[in-house]
C-alpha cells in the first residue's frame, strides 16, 4: 500500500511536486499521486480527504498555487498529517497568495507548510514523519542527513588552498 499521498491542484504543479515524488522514491517510500482541485473538483477533494487513510496513506502532501485552498481543505477533513506546498503559479502574486493561503490556517486545522516550491522538503518531512515509527525509514533519513553534512565538509575543504 502507498504511504504518502501526493496531490496537486493542477497538472501544471507537477514539475514542482515531482521533487517530492523523487525524494520519497529515493527513500523507498511508496507514493500515490493524483490531481485534486479544491475549486474545480470539490467532490473528488471530499472523497480523497475522507478516504486516504483507508487506502493506507499515512501522510498527505498537497501542492497548490494561487488561492491554494487544497492543503487546508484536505486537513479540515482528513485525520492524517498534511504538508502544504505553496506553488508559484502563473496567476500568482509572486507566490505570496499561495504561501499565506496554506500558512494561515485556523486553530484546530494544522497544515505543515514548507517554502514556496519546496516540494523536496515536503517529501523529506513526510519521510521523517513515517520514520518516527519505522526504523528502516529512520535509518535512511539518518544516512541522508549524514550525506548532506559530508557535502558541506567536502565543499569547505575545496575552498582551502
Amino acid at each position: 500500500m502507498a504511504k504518502v499521498g501526493i496531490i496537486m491542484g493542477s497538472d501544471s504543479d507537477l514539475p514542482i511536486m515531482q521533487e517530492a515524488i523523487d525524494i520519497l522514491k529515493s527513500f523507498g517510500i511508496e507514493t500515490e499521486v493524483d490531481i485534486v482541485s479544491a475549486h474545480r473538483t470539490p467532490d473528488k477533494l471530499y472523497s480523497y480527504a475522507n478516504e486516504a487513510h483507508k487506502r493506507g496513506i499515512n501522510v498527505i502532501i498537497a501542492g497548490a498555487g494561487g488561492a491554494a485552498h487544497l492543503p487546508g481543505m484536505v486537513a479540515s477533513m482528513s485525520p492524517l498529517p498534511v504538508i502544504g506546498v505553496p506553488v508559484k503559479s502563473r496567476n500568482s502574486i509572486d507566490g505570496w497568495d499561495s504561501v499565506l493561503s496554506i500558512l494561515q490556517m485556523p486553530g484546530g486545522v494544522p497544515v505543515a507548510t514548507v517554502a514556496l516550491d519546496g516540494a523536496k522538503n515536503a517529501g523529506i518531512l513526510a519521510a521523517q514523519i513515517l520514520g518516527s515509527s519505522d526504523s528502516d525509514i529512520l535509518d535512511k533519513i539518518i544516512s541522508f542527513k549524514q550525506e548532506l553534512k559530508q557535502k558541506v565538509i567536502n565543499a569547505a575543504k575545496g575552498l582551502k588552498h
